[in-house]
């Protein structure tokens, strides 16, 4: 198949029909930012004005306190019907803030509506029922980037705009081996296995089957996420701790303009990654804290077929400040990325964990495909990682058993420097794959006990590198 890049090429793509659905504007290679005399920017050069179009929602000084609408913080008593309408009477009246008061706060999923923050005050606690029948009917979701009818994530929202989840409090999803976490594997004592509905998922979506028509819920065993806005506009998530989650922590889909601000993550359940920006633009991430079960960050755009039927980039994400622990990868791109994935900048971040696996990661095979490009790294402190500070896998899962074409190119790492790891850089591709352009500068990397693995790589460029105390070059 022609191995094009959609990148080249001016779209505007609508999501899908209905209100509030959302219109991505042309991608940055066909309306780039002119710089003075109309050179157009690049690199790092561009994150200024990705920064001037993420603003955070405001809302108007409303107040409305779920304790008003008949929820109570003792931890049994089912605040579902107070939860929605609280959200019900702040949406109606123009917007402002649904407050959850000291306590600690039982509750189904809760769905968000246009001008809406949820504000979960220090000392609150919102509990998520384990009562798996709660999340139904069930709503427009993902399960691993692949869109069916599903479990409600436990923070929902729809084609809204201007929605938040902020305080200081926590969310509790009260995973945990006794309920959803047992789902992932094969089956077990009880029988409850994810494996069969989401190998008939995935087959679904490569017959194209309509979404409609994918329609997963009791028995079926596929894990919700914890906040998903899908389809949304202008989102905020800031300061809250979440602990204890089914699957995928923060997953914004389908968004632009969201910001992940001061989060802090600390849930070692399978899967647990902790934000996934899945076919979003304009993302920040910052000042946040993951202590995950699977990658701190992934950033994905669809899987397989669903990736291409869509065709949705996620692009123009910053992330900075981070501070990352355990973890299968800090910043990682994929696996679920058959949708593209471009501009990424990751600067001052500090990861340090013998539970961390890999700093920068990018997972990708030939069932997928995708074009992974300028995906940038600079300023960045990694204590240990268990694998590689860099590591490209185009081997991930399927390998190259799959008609698509997994492409990464123009990779930078700038000012990194790391303490111990097996390998500084793993980097594999296969013939009909592209690993290209990457450029390794002033990075020093110690405690290094295997070396390097380039396999395949074109254009590896190293300025200034050193490998346990020795310059090293390409």
């Amino acid at each position: 198949m022609p191995n094009t890049n959609p990148s080249r090429r001016t779209f505007v793509k609508t999501l899908a029909a209905g209100a509030g659905a959302l219109a991505l504007a042309p991608s940055l290679e066909a309306c780039r930012t002119l710089g003075a005399g109309g050179a157009s920017k690049t690199g790092w050069d561009l994150v200024p004005d990705i920064l001037a179009r993420i603003k955070p929602p405001t809302f108007p000084a409303r107040m409305f306190d779920v304790t008003q609408y008949g929820a109570k913080g003792d931890g049994a008593t089912d605040c579902t019907a107070a939860f929605r309408a609280a959200i019900d009477a702040c949406n109606g009246a123009g917007g402002g803030r649904v407050m959850v008061p000291a306590g600690r706060f039982l509750t189904g999923p809760i769905h968000l509506k246009s001008n809406v923050d949820l504000h979960v005050t220090k000392d609150a606690t919102v509990l998520f029922t384990t009562d798996t029948k709660a999340y139904l009917p069930q709503v427009l979701t993902r399960f691993e980037s692949t869109e069916l009818m599903g479990y409600s994530p436990f923070i929902y929202a729809l084609d809204q705009q201007n929605i938040a989840v902020t305080g200081e409090g926590t969310l509790d999803g009260q995973a945990g081996e006794e309920n959803w976490w047992r789902w992932k594997g094969g089956a077990n004592r009880s029988g409850q296995s994810q494996v069969p509905a989401r190998n008939r998922l995935v087959e679904m979506a490569e017959r194209g089957v309509p979404v409609a028509q994918r329609v997963f819920g009791e028995g079926d065993y596929l894990r919700p996420n914890f906040i998903q806005p899908y389809r949304c506009r202008n989102v905020l998530i800031e300061g809250v701790t979440i602990v204890r989650s089914p699957m995928w922590e923060i997953n914004p889909t389908l968004c632009t303009n969201v910001t992940v601000r001061g989060v802090k993550i600390a849930s070692h359940g399978p899967n647990n990654d902790g934000c996934d920006p899945d076919s979003c633009r304009d993302v920040l991430i910052e000042n946040c804290e993951f202590d995950t079960g699977d990658d701190c960050i992934a950033i994905k755009s669809g899987r397989n077929a669903d990736g291409r039927r869509l065709h949705v980039p996620t692009e123009y994400v910053i992330v900075r400040g981070c501070r990352m622990k355990d973890g299968h990868g800090g910043v990682t791109i994929g696996s679920e990325i058959s949708g593209h994935v471009r501009y990424v900048f990751a600067e001052k971040c500090t990861m340090d964990s013998p539970n961390l696996d890999r700093a920068l990661r990018f997972k990708n095979n030939a069932m997928r495909g995708g074009i992974l490009e300028h995906i940038y790294m600079r300023d960045v402190t990694v204590g240990q990682v268990a694998d590689a500070v860099l590591s490209v896998d185009l081997y991930y899962e399927e390998g190259q058993n799959g008609p698509y074409e997994p492409v990464v190119r123009d990779v930078e790492m700038r000012n990194v420097t790391s303490r111990k790891s097996k390998y500084g850089l793993y980097m594999r591709a296969y013939p009909r794959s592209e690993i290209a352009d990457v450029r390794i500068l002033d990075c020093h990397f110690d405690g290094v006990e295997k070396g390097n693995v380039t396999d395949g790589v074109r254009g590896l460029a190293l300025q200034n590198v050193t490998m346990n105390g020795r310059p090293i070059t390409a």
